[in-house]
């Protein structure tokens, strides 16, 4: 595998190899100072006014913001510090089978089916002694093949393609903090790796689907494996919820008269070669494959004998995640937004509400079915700041089996299809989500996308409104009366972008700290906003990124309306993930792919050119890891 699949994205997709080629806080539109002329001969009439009202901050954001970092190291304010935790190769912690990473890429396929994958990205604490002990659980998106065997992808071979299928997935990890600081607890009887050959039952409408059976699966009722897992979702009930975005790369040999795999964008050679060697991934021998991905996938961390479920009510996508709100009658609304060039924004509201724990089950278990049942929906926004949820049902606007939906499990499976005939709004890459705890607004990053307004490419709108647009932009939105409601307003939070850039669509609006491409976003449990960012190595330090430095993670100040740098990356990592410990003290995040080229991936060479964080050996290996980052007086992050 020769080829970079980031080439064929937007520049920034280092971790989404998937894009099928494809002011004031009342204002719905957030123009800063700097460019807000320029920016607003660019966007509708309709998008300049808002009667919404301010977001509350929590509490103030003290800390002092660091400059771009330019260097091969992380960055944090005066008064923190950062330190690796659990990098690639490192084992989870499974008692009786604990091999040692080696740098040289020697470990065995077994090896690393034990080891942390590689690529962290989104993750998340569950508490088992407070904010002293607990389970970290998080997913490796992709692989660098190069780096991950000895000769990078030279003699491909059955074994290494099952150690690249190890590679991927999600890890549970313990780590404990003994009063001078974090690490992992080997052994533990939680430790656990889910790979892309771990058993997923399937859960939903497309259970026993004709659509999901294969020759190893008749019934369509179990699936090998998870991919592609890009961020992650934690519900109320205790469990964890992962999206399988980039699919499509991993398929080999599609009928190119197919039109459901065309709208897909499946591929004729796959980027990962695993097609080679394992017949799973040749769509000419098994054409129902594909569908069996692309899926919000549920595990529940605290029992590791528990089998993970893949949750089709919740819609076939490129999804980047799911996150959960709970309506006053107590019922799950998961919302999940598709990281792929004019896709689409979902919400998923349950039929049952979430039941307790009781008789002898944990609430994990008690609402095992919970995501099962309810009506799936897809965002239309509208010019004028309102919105519609447009429901996803069969035998309801047009999704009939003269349209191709025999059945919910087909809707289901052919979203973007259903998405399509119903006419909601194609977004400009939807990535990572949160929800305000006190307002109920929720919020959502656009990360880019440089063919809208091109020729036979969606024109701008008012939700997405700058044509060729590289930076990204942060939307947000809010129902009417509770999270169940088919009607929303909604707004910008911000445009990303330099002041300085020639290009008007490229400058942005931010005040304070500027940034391109917010990927990750999340609340703190302040209920502070906090911002991530993915700019790819093709586009950093050049041209309209010149001045943006290393990605980097940030504060959005609510109060000021000011963005404040906290956290900047690695040469060429993307820096991914947040989850905080219950006292805020703690922020765990991942530095994924650091040293990453824009050339050969399969070249084991090209990433040790850049970097060889966390180890800093010569010559060596760089590793993506969890990251712990702490203030030094012991205080609450972001003060």
């Amino acid at each position: 595998m020769s080829k970079d699949f980031t080439q064929m994205e937007d520049s920034n997709l280092s971790s989404n190899p998937s894009i099928h080629n494809i002011s004031s806080p009342e204002r719905r539109m957030f123009l800063g100072t700097a460019g807000a002329l320029a920016l607003s001969t660019l966007l509708p009439a309709c998008a300049q006014t808002s009667t919404l009202t301010p977001v509350a901050q929590a509490t103030t954001l003290s800390f002092k913001p660091i400059p771009i970092g330019t260097t091969d190291k992380m960055v944090v304010p005066e008064g923190y510090r950062a330190h690796a935790l659990a990098p690639w190769g490192e084992p989870v912690g499974i008692a009786g089978n604990m091999p040692a990473f080696k740098m040289d890429g020697s470990n065995s396929a077994a090896d690393q089916a034990v080891q942390m994958g590689m690529h962290h990205d989104g993750l998340h604490y569950y508490s088992l002694d407070g904010s002293k002990r607990g389970l970290l659980v998080m997913n490796h998106e992709y692989v660098d093949d190069g780096l991950l065997h000895v000769g990078g992808m030279k003699d491909w071979s059955a074994e290494k393609v099952r150690k690249s299928q190890a590679a991927h997935g999600i890890s549970v990890i313990e780590v404990r903090d003994d009063g001078k600081d974090w690490s992992m607890v080997r052994p533990s009887r939680y430790a656990r790796r889910i790979t892309a050959n771990t058993p997923f039952s399937i859960g939903g409408p497309c259970r026993g689907h004709a659509m999901m059976r294969t020759a190893a699966d008749p019934r369509g009722e179990t699936i090998l494996g998870t991919i592609n897992n890009c961020a992650s979702g934690r519900t109320p009930w205790g469990t964890y919820l992962s999206g399988e975005e980039n699919f499509r790369f991993y398929f080999g040999n599609f009928d190119a008269k197919d039109q459901h795999q065309q709208r897909w964008g499946l591929v004729k050679e796959s980027f990962f070669g695993w097609e080679q060697h394992d017949s799973r991934f040749d769509i000419s021998k098994n054409p129902n494959e594909p569908n069996r991905f692309g899926w919000v996938v549920e595990v529940d961390p605290m029992d590791p004998t528990s089998t993970p479920i893949k949750r089709t009510a919740l819609g076939r996508a490129a999804h980047e995640g799911a996150w959960v709100a709970v309506t006053k009658s107590g019922k799950a609304v998961v919302y999940s937004g598709e990281d792929a060039r004019n896709e689409y924004i979902y919400k998923f509201v349950s039929r049952d509400a979430i039941k307790p724990a009781g008789n002898g089950l944990t609430q994990a278990q008690a609402n095992r079915e919970l995501l099962d049942n309810g009506t799936l929906y897809v965002a239309k926004f509208n010019a004028d700041g309102k919105g519609t949820w447009l429901p996803m049902v069969h035998g309801q606007a047009g999704l009939t089996a003269a349209n191709g939906f025999a059945d919910q499990g087909e809707v289901c499976i052919k979203a973007r299809q259903a998405s399509d005939l119903l006419g909601a709004t194609k977004m400009d890459r939807p990535e990572w989500l949160a929800i305000d705890p006190k307002s109920g607004w929720v919020y959502c990053t656009l990360t880019n996308n440089s063919a809208r307004g091109a020729t036979g490419q969606p024109a701008v709108d008012a939700a997405n409104p700058r044509a060729n647009n590289a930076h990204g932009h942060i939307i947000r939105w809010k129902e009417a009366g509770d999270f169940d409601n088919a009607n929303f307003e909604w707004n910008h939070l911000l445009l990303a972008g330099d002041p300085a850039a020639a290009r008007a669509e490229a400058k942005g609006n931010i005040k304070g700290d500027l940034f391109g491409c917010a990927d990750g976003i999340m609340f703190d449990p302040a209920g502070r906003l906090w911002i991530q960012t993915d700019m790819h190595a093709s586009q950093m330090y050049k041209g309209e990124f010149a001045n943006l430095g290393n990605n980097q993670m940030l504060a959005y100040d609510a109060a000021t309306g000011q963005c404040k740098r906290f956290f900047t990356g690695p040469t060429n990592s993307e820096v991914t993930g947040g989850t905080w410990t219950p006292d805020g003290k703690t922020l765990f995040l991942n530095i994924q792919h650091p040293g990453e080229t824009a050339g050969d991936r399969s070249d084991p060479a090209e990433p040790t050119k850049f970097s060889n964080w966390p180890d800093y050996t010569q010559g060596g290996r760089p590793r993506s890891s969890t990251v712990v980052v702490r203030k030094i007086d012991g205080g609450v992050i972001g003060t």
